[in-house]
């Protein structure tokens, strides 16, 4: 009888599924998937093959850049996305054409204690400067571990390929933020290459008080013209322009296009927001839950040339809207858990043209 590495090789050499590496080292990492192939029907006779389609490997442990660990999820479309555990990060999202579909500066510094410029950084717990500590907390500086027995979650049977990482305090967090905290990130690919990421962060101090933090997924959305992209989904609602001291105003426009630097905090937003790329006839939607607000951050030239970790012409090709809790932060007594969740999915904007119209965001959000 054939080993499993060898049916899994039969298997791919026969109906061309995309391959995925066999790792022991994914031991404690949650598996999942399933073969839903109409080739598979000619396999019904052999159980041990049939067994496989739910073994097949979807995740990877193996090594990135500059050695820095980092988990590959697969879908069977072939669509993947890559999380590295320097800041429970995910750095790659690609759909089922090899496309990416999130940016990372080619001068993203993947050496600690520097974050990693692009994909979905964790701001936690603490963003820009609404507390003492380093602009955007330090979970996104931060090594990560795989979590070897996560809670359950009811969404589990729509997951196809995802990994549960957590993150807990450290002498040397307590020094800054003397708090006992527990952070749980699933990151995960559905059925169709939606990426998926939920959090879940619980209280665990012994000394009986509580702790407040912000939150946010500052999700980088690759781009092929900033000029030609427009956000639908947060007109009318009232916003705070980090450009002008933080001032209150409300949303003029019919949607968000960009013509220079942007930098606004959307507040009370539905759970639905659309950023379409009409140069590339992709449209991305957002879907979240827990994050009351959104920001929405382009640098435009004369920022990007000042950060030493992104491309003086790169803000071309990136737009940051982030599922937050920003206005009104989190407040958690001992024992207490929050959780949030952002879904993301790519298509074409034709296809969503009708479903992504604001109004209609609006009444569902």
């Amino acid at each position: 009888m054939m080993t499993l590495n060898e049916q899994i090789e039969k298997f791919n050499e026969k109906f061309g599924v995309c391959k995925a590496t066999v790792d022991k080292r994914v031991l404690g990492v949650t598996m999942n998937c399933q073969m839903d192939d109409p080739k598979l029907k000619k396999f019904k006779g052999s159980r041990s093959v049939k067994d496989m389609s739910s073994e097949k490997v979807h995740v990877e442990h193996c090594k990135g850049v500059n050695g820095l660990d980092k988990v590959i999820l697969r879908e069977i479309r072939c669509c993947s996305a890559e999380v590295y555990l320097y800041g429970g990060q995910v750095t790659s999202w690609k759909n089922a054409h090899g496309e990416e579909l999130l940016f990372v500066s080619s001068k993203a510094s993947f050496r600690p204690p520097r974050a990693i410029r692009g994909g979905i950084p964790i701001c936690f717990p603490q963003l820009k400067s609404t507390g003492s500590l380093e602009q955007y907390g330090f979970a996104r500086n931060r090594i990560w571990s795989i979590d070897p027995d996560p809670p359950p979650s009811p969404s589990d049977i729509s997951h196809k390929a995802f990994v549960d990482l957590f993150l807990t305090h450290s002498e040397e967090d307590m020094k800054i933020w003397p708090h006992r905290y527990e952070c749980r990130l699933r990151v995960a690919l559905g059925p169709t290459g939606d990426l998926m990421l939920t959090s879940r962060i619980r209280n665990t101090n012994t000394d009986g008080k509580s702790f407040t933090f912000r939150f946010a997924y500052q999700t980088y959305f690759f781009v092929t013209d900033i000029s030609e992209v427009r956000v639908e989904g947060l007109e009318t609602l009232d916003y705070l322009d980090n450009l002008k001291n933080g001032e209150r105003f409300t949303e003029q426009e019919d949607a968000i296009t960009f013509e220079s630097e942007v930098d606004k905090v959307y507040l009370s937003t539905p759970t639905k927001i659309a950023i379409l790329d009409h140069e590339r006839k992709r449209t991305f939607e957002l879907r979240k839950d827990g994050l009351p607000d959104a920001v929405v951050w382009n640098p435009w030239d004369k920022k990007a040339k000042a950060m030493a970790d992104f491309g003086d012409n790169e803000y071309v090709h990136m737009l940051c809207v982030e599922a937050a809790c920003v206005e009104e932060p989190i407040t958690l007594k001992p024992g207490e858990e929050w959780k949030g969740r952002q879904e993301i999915s790519a298509v074409p904007s034709s296809y969503c043209s009708e479903q992504l119209d604001p109004r209609r965001l609006r009444l569902s959000g």
